[in-house]
């Protein structure tokens, strides 16, 4: 069936619900709308096509940290991963088969991007409207587009100097030959440690440019054997039994994250053995030794990352960017190093995921304005002020140690009943309680204040580089996430549009009174 529409006011097309971003999160909302029977809404992506991250990050080597039975739906398992960390153009086919199974096609509005949302209080409606000038009109908007969608690029001056050839790890340039080139990497996190083994035999010299070292622990990867694969698809109990498995072996490590981080001086002593069995130089050991809690940052896995620092055409370079010239990079102690190319692996922005002047709430609050200071909602899906907005991977639900997909589909089982409450109750629009949202943050961040990502010593993405804060982290248990949104609860949220104000449950209580 094709999705539904009409006309609004002339040029504004109108559907009940709005999803922003085609990767997990997005597809995932369209899928749950799909199997309830559910029609009227449509799929933003300002990409060419389906995928999110997992589309748009495909630099060499690319590859998901958590194990392939783990990183998938679960109503929606597949047999056929061939390794147990699935590569990226694995994962981005399994995003293009569930669009493809469950029909999505004709909710799909690819090549478009949303440029501006603002909730109309008087109408209890999201109004946007494209980069092409079309506007639209939706009633509940549920957002998908990552706190991992925009790339940062350091500020360090001359940038805009330098006259090689220079780009993002996320936004790849394949065109451009690196085969005999001198080749600046800045950054050495979670993509340039899968990305620098994969170009280093490759490039003439590889000036890889550190600030902080990584903790790192082997990676126990390796193919599925076929036999495997064909058990998986014949039995579907043992595939059900290897995601738990894997599930809950993920979840023993909160326990040194989140409770008793002595423990990560045992995971510390896995990774300097690590390190030690792949790197005999002991001044480069010295230069790739953290200084802080293992867990502080995010953990690692690499097999071939610290023997493509042993190469002859590869150095490590640990002083510091000074500045850009047009010929290459100068570091603090004063040396050029000329190179034909720099590639940055220098993350996103994770602590402040939403461009100015792209939300606005009631009273025309604009949402990156108001979260200057970082991020905060409650529950991680709804924000005070922006009614009928739910939030996919929201401030306070990455992880550091399990599956992206879990917390999804927690917040998606959160966001069904809420429309499903909503229906129920006969209620246009709800916005979350101020007063809910603020205790929901300080019980959150206290929980936060004892964690290695807090307290382990080190500077990371985690953290507002202003407040200190970490507005990333879900600090316990992902089953504890689950649990907390398993149902919607009411009782947190008022009443929005023209009964903006009022207590959901009193006009709830009320209109049973009445009846």
């Amino acid at each position: 069936m094709a999705a539904a529409a009409e006309t609004v006011n002339g040029d504004v097309m109108h559907h009940d619900v709005a999803i922003i971003g085609t990767g997990f999160a997005g597809l995932g909302a369209a899928i749950r709308l799909k199997r309830r029977g559910e029609d009227d809404f449509l799929v933003f992506d300002r990409e060419a096509g389906v995928g999110g991250t997992w589309r748009v990050n495909h630099y060499p080597g690319c590859a998901c940290d958590v194990q392939s039975h783990l990183y998938s739906f679960s109503f929606e398992p597949n047999p056929d991963w061939t390794r147990m960390f699935a590569p990226q153009q694995e994962i981005l086919d399994y995003l293009r088969h569930c669009a493809g199974k469950y029909a999505l096609a004709p909710h799909l509005r690819l090549s478009t991007e949303i440029t501006r949302m603002r909730w109309d209080e008087q109408k209890g409606l999201w109004l946007f409207e494209d980069d092409r000038g079309q506007r639209y009109s939706a009633r509940v908007v549920i957002a998908g587009m990552g706190g991992l969608s925009r790339p940062h690029y350091p500020d360090i001056p001359g940038l805009e100097r330098f006259t090689g050839h220079m780009f993002h790890s996320q936004q790849w340039d394949h065109d451009y030959e690196l085969s005999g080139k001198r080749v600046a990497v800045v950054g050495t996190g979670a993509s340039a440690i899968q990305f620098i083994p994969q170009i280093q035999p490759r490039v003439a010299r590889l000036d890889v440019f550190q600030r902080t070292p990584q903790w790192i622990l082997p990676r126990p990867d390796g193919p599925i054997p076929e036999a495997r694969r064909r058990r998986f698809r014949r039995f579907p109990l043992l595939r059900w039994l290897e995601r738990k498995r894997i599930y809950w072996m993920l979840e023993t490590r909160v326990l040194g994250f989140a409770y008793k981080p002595r423990l990560m001086r045992l995971v510390a002593r896995l990774a300097l053995r690590h390190m030690k069995r792949q790197v005999h130089d002991p001044s480069l050991r010295r230069k790739l030794t953290p200084d802080y809690t293992i867990g502080c940052k995010r953990v690692l896995m690499s097999n071939d990352f610290y023997p493509a620092l042993t190469r002859p055409n590869v150095e490590l370079i640990t002083d510091g960017i000074e500045r850009i010239t047009p010929r290459g990079i100068v570091t603090h102690a004063g040396q050029e190093r000329e190179v034909d190319a720099i590639i940055f692996a220098t993350g996103f922005h994770a602590t402040d995921p939403v461009p100015a002047g792209m939300i606005e709430g009631r009273r025309g609050d604009d949402l990156a304005t108001l979260w200057r200071d970082g991020p905060q909602a409650y529950k991680g899906t709804t924000v005070a002020g922006f009614p009928n907005l739910f939030i996919m991977t929201g401030p306070n639900t990455g992880l550091g140690h399990s599956s992206m997909v879990y917390m999804i589909e927690s917040q998606l089982d959160y966001v069904m009943d809420a429309l499903d409450y909503m229906r129920r109750e006969d209620i246009p629009a709800l916005d979350v309680d101020p007063g809910a949202q603020l205790r929901y943050n300080e019980r959150l961040h206290r929980r936060l204040g004892g964690t290695v990502w807090n307290s382990g010593g080190c500077s990371s993405w985690y953290l507002h580089p202003v407040t200190g804060r970490n507005p990333v982290i879900w600090p316990g248990f992902t089953w504890q996430f689950r649990r907390m949104t398993r149902h919607f609860d009411p009782a947190a949220y008022r009443l929005a549009g023209p009964a903006a104000g009022q207590s959901v449950t009193a006009t709830a209580d009320a209109a049973g009174s009445a009846a």
